[in-house]
């Protein structure tokens, strides 16, 4: 391929269409093609990087190998294709301000005035080419909603990114919604035709549409869209609600989504194989059982906070060919002023319980009471982060003789077998800040780590600012709980397991973010299986 190809998928009428979902289905197919891709999202909003941002308000913080705090739609980029992110795959208004700010201090503009154009979209356009360095075909998500404010800077940085590069060579694809009005019986696309009409007029004509609904979409619809919108009917593709997201790939391409980029594009390739797919969508559709998992956790009112996760429980129970049926359970309603009872209620009737991560002392009593009783009930157990954290302080506790052990996150005073790493601290800035990034890590042979990984080194992707008080780790394993994995080179605790307990394990890094559909990750492979067993008696 002599010239770079660019694709770049814009949405309207509405947020949180799943224009990610789509780039990453398409993408996959793409990849599948034999086109050597690469991906980036443009992220509108101010905050330098997601990792400050309430996971209720933004969903989960996707973490990449090389340590970058990324928007959660990375996630689907890495699930859906083969491809490994970095933190050149995002970036925000804040970066870039930040960038020409900085720029401008050192005199790099020879004192003219600093503009949002040419300056502002100039390091947008920068960025573009820096993501499309190492590939043949690049995959750019704008953030966001046509008319926002925050986004018309990104959308004229493309506008003359088109121009820079050859209008030939670059697709824009537009995500809109057609809603479904219950009075009148019908889809409505005129939010769809303003939508459209609000791109034109800042100079940008989408090549291709895709109608986003709840339900099957008519082919007057989709050619009354293709009329209205100026675009061949032939480029106009319907993306309604499916059971598994791994059917939308399956949907674009019997559609005929990727080949008609390909024809825009000029690209020849040859056709993908989609029998992998098809077997993930399969075991979806036919499970052979079920397991229910009970998630504790404080920001249960945004199932979106532990994306990753949710998805990384599928992977595993898809293999298996069971249906995963999450149980998402808000641990401030476990807390210690409630009935025992109240858990009882909500954590007998799951099959494995898992704590994830998360910050802050909220909710923490909550979830140790419930780690507590699958320690004690035998209901196997996966601690994630923090939820390793609180394993340990819970096990201290009731195990140890320790009725005052605490993180350091949670006050002074106590006993901390959970403290801040070096150079951290309250006082610290939050942003950026943590052991970010892929850390090695190595297994305890004839541990339970051991047997889930079957190799001694691994690497796992860290999200935290507080480590396990290495002074405590000798009585912990007197009692029974064992260090099974440990980052050699810091000294650093990175799995923990109990050793008279079905399944009870915790690790220090996020294993959610390595886990794709046909390879899931081994731990939770592990407590799926530990899951069904319980289930099965």
């Amino acid at each position: 391929m002599a010239k770079k190809k660019f694709v770049f998928v814009t949405g309207g009428v509405s947020s949180s269409l799943g224009k990610g979902l789509a780039q990453a289905s398409l993408a996959a197919l793409l990849e599948r093609r034999g086109i050597k891709i690469n991906m980036l999202k443009m992220d509108p909003y101010i905050n330098v990087d997601p990792g400050t941002m309430g996971p209720t308000q933004h969903g989960e913080v996707f973490v990449t190998d090389d340590g970058a705090e990324t928007d959660l739609d990375l996630g689907h980029y890495e699930r859906f294709t083969t491809l490994t992110l970095s933190r050149d795959s995002n970036f925000t208004t804040g970066q870039v301000y930040l960038q020409v700010i900085e720029n401008e201090r050192k005199g790099k503009y020879l004192g003219k005035t600093v503009q949002v154009v040419p300056h502002i979209t100039d390091e947008i356009k920068r960025r573009i080419h820096r993501a499309a360095q190492d590939c043949d075909l690049l995959l750019s998500e704008i953030g966001g909603t046509v008319g926002d404010i925050e986004s018309l800077p990104f959308l004229e940085a493309i506008r003359q990114f088109a121009q820079d590069v050859g209008p030939e060579h670059v697709v824009f694809v537009h995500l809109v919604l057609l809603p479904f009005i219950e009075a009148a019986g019908e889809l409505k696309t005129k939010p769809a035709q303003h939508s459209v009409k609000e791109l034109r007029s800042i100079g940008l004509f989408p090549n291709v549409v895709i109608c986003r609904s709840d339900r099957p979409i008519g082919k007057e619809t989709l050619d009354k869209i293709a009329l209205f919108c100026t675009v061949p009917r032939d480029s106009v593709f319907a993306c309604t609600d499916v059971g598994c997201i791994y059917e939308v790939p399956l949907s674009f391409y019997e559609q005929g989504f990727d080949a008609k980029i390909n024809e825009l594009l000029g690209i020849w390739s040859a056709d993908p194989h989609m029998d992998d797919l098809r077997q993930v969508v399969h075991h979806f559709k036919h499970p052979t059982g079920k397991v229910k998992i009970g998630i504790v956790g404080k920001y249960t009112e945004l199932i979106e906070s532990y994306k990753s996760l949710h998805e990384a429980l599928i992977h595993a129970s898809l293999g298996l060919r069971l249906e995963m049926i999450p149980v998402y359970v808000d641990a401030g309603n476990l807390e210690d002023n409630r009935p025992d009872d109240a858990l009882e209620g909500v954590l007998e009737k799951v099959d494995g319980v898992l704590v994830p991560g998360g910050f802050g002392e909220r909710a923490v009593e909550g979830k140790m009471r419930a780690i507590g009783f699958a320690r004690e009930k035998k209901i196997p157990y996966l601690g994630i982060c923090l939820g390793m954290q609180l394993a340990i302080v819970e096990f201290m506790r009731n195990v140890c003789g320790k009725p005052k052990a605490t993180s350091e996150e949670f006050g002074k005073g106590r006993e901390q077998v959970i403290r801040y790493m070096k150079g951290q601290g309250r006082e610290k800035d939050k942003g950026a800040s943590m052991r970010l990034g892929a850390y090695g890590c190595q297994t305890k042979k004839g541990s339970l780590a051991w047997e889930l990984y079957k190799k001694k080194d691994v690497s796992e992707r860290h999200r935290h600012r507080l480590e396990v008080n290495n002074r405590y780790i000798e009585i912990m394993a007197k009692h029974g709980m064992i260090v099974s994995g440990i980052n050699k080179e810091h000294n650093l605790v990175e799995i923990v397991e109990l050793k008279d307990h079905p399944f009870f394990i915790g690790g220090q890094f996020h294993p959610e973010f390595k886990s794709k559909p046909h390879y899931p990750h081994p731990f939770f492979v592990g407590f799926i299986k530990a899951c069904d067993r319980h289930r099965n008696g």
